[in-house]
């Protein structure tokens, strides 16, 4: 396995997604998003097929926010994620961002609180904006 912090490409970054059934979105939404990155971690297979892949968004200073770490269902199970999370967040400490956050998918919290991370208490701050037609109405609505 190699372990890069090349970008993949637009393409390759949707495949992956709806290859573990993350979602499908037009390729243009995966270029923003990769645009929008602080860093991104790859990693491929000995065929340089991308089989895994973490983001992580930050302001730079004082957060970093870890996002899409996504392994294909053929590399799950052999340390690919971890090894991903684990250059995700020496990536942050090396470039001086010490409070790394993220948000688990359910079901995979045990995923991350082996990796070094712990749960928010249950009346910690964190909230999901539901639904946009839920959203509070703003100044032109």
């Amino acid at each position: 396995m190699r372990y890069s912090f090349d970008s993949p490409t637009a393409a390759e970054f949707a495949a992956l997604y709806a290859q573990t059934w993350w979602g499908e979105w037009p390729v243009e939404t995966f270029e923003r998003a990769l645009a929008g990155s602080w860093v991104v971690c790859t990693a491929r297979d000995d065929e340089e097929t991308l089989v895994g892949m973490g983001r992580l968004l930050s302001d730079g200073a004082l957060h970093a926010f870890v996002t899409e770490m996504i392994v294909a269902e053929t590399s799950r199970g052999a340390g690919v994620g971890a090894e991903i999370l684990r250059q995700l967040v020496a990536e942050a400490h090396r470039r001086g961002v010490r409070d790394v956050q993220l948000f688990a998918a359910r079901g995979r919290a045990a995923f991350y609180e082996r990796n070094g991370f712990v749960r928010r208490p249950a009346d910690g701050p964190g909230m999901d904006l539901a639904d946009e037609r839920d959203a509070v109405p703003g100044p032109n609505s």
